[in-house]
């Protein structure tokens, strides 16, 4: 495929100019292609922005209301994701569903902020999120109202309890997302799968009939697929991966400059701790499932 096939690179990560510059104040002359796509880009962030942050304004109220009155708490982030995939142009291919009936963890790959509003937009459900995110301005609160919950994940001392939180809330019929890797990747690859916290899937929970019930386990994998409808190469998926050092809000702008771009979620059969023997092979396997899940949806054979 040729490079020339997909949209330019933003201007400041364009290739060097021949003299070994950035193509900065020459980019008119030089690259006057290019800089016409980069304006046009700027044009696209500054419209998804914007629409982003008034939809939040006018969702926030309203979820706020529903946290206190413990009413319908997850439907407007449901909506509100779907809403999001709209503004930032993401297409989302989705095959399999989460089970019915509450009560399900979820163990899915990691490689953006981006994966909360894909995930957000399948199903109601909350996640599980280190302690760190909610100091962050704006996206903590957020977090909060979609009744996350929160995990000092350097400190084994509060495994136990955090284990218990988690399974107190599947007991309640609650669908909870963790992302095993603990951390975020490149998208290009799945991370070791951590088994601490699955211990919250050993044991029963209320099956809401008066017994109890198994809690079910489901891989998931999402994988960065396509940009303008063309294959998303390595040079690419950085826009979108967010991991490393990367600053929140650059890759926040980057992403919106760019798309619409595609992204393909597999949702898996659920299993139990008993179906495989112990929460480090319930780990091992799904990270086994979605690995080659996600080799398959990036190399088209999904």
């Amino acid at each position: 495929m040729s490079q020339a096939a997909l949209p330019a690179l933003p201007l400041e990560r364009a290739p060097a100019a021949k003299s070994g510059r950035r193509p900065h104040a020459d980019a008119d002359r030089e690259f006057p292609l290019l800089n016409e796509m980069t304006r046009m880009q700027s044009a696209r962030g500054y419209f998804r922005v914007t629409l982003f942050i008034v939809s939040v304004l006018v969702a926030l109220p309203f979820q706020f209301v529903l946290v206190k009155l413990n009413i319908g708490a997850s439907i407007i982030p449901f909506r509100f994701h779907r809403w999001l995939l709209r503004v930032f142009g993401i297409r989302v291919k989705t095959i399999g569903a989460i089970e019915p009936g509450g009560g399900v963890l979820i163990a899915a790959n990691h490689s953006s902020w981006i994966d909360i509003i894909l995930i957000s937009s399948v199903g109601p459900i909350s996640f599980i999120a280190k302690s760190e995110v909610d100091t962050w301005p704006g996206f903590g609160l957020l977090a909060r109202l979609q009744k996350t919950i929160y995990v000092a994940r350097n400190r084994r001392s509060k495994t136990a309890e955090q284990r218990d939180e988690i399974k107190e809330r599947l007991g309640q019929g609650d669908t909870i997302v963790l992302f095993p890797e603990g951390t975020s990747s490149d998208g290009n690859r799945v991370l070791n799968f951590k088994s601490a916290l699955m211990s919250a899937a050993e044991g029963t929970i209320p099956d809401g009939k008066g017994g109890e019930k198994p809690i079910r386990v489901q891989p998931v994998s999402i994988a960065y697929t396509k940009l303008h409808g063309l294959p998303m190469n390595r040079p690419y998926r950085p826009f979108y991966a967010w991991y490393g050092d990367m600053d929140l809000v650059p890759h926040l702008w980057d992403m919106a400059r760019l798309g619409p771009f595609d992204v393909e979620i597999v949702i898996h059969p659920s299993m139990t701790v008993a179906d495989v023997g112990s929460r480090k092979a319930l780990a091992a396997k799904c990270e086994a499932m979605v690995s080659e899940s996600l080799v398959r949806s990036l190399t088209g054979r999904g």
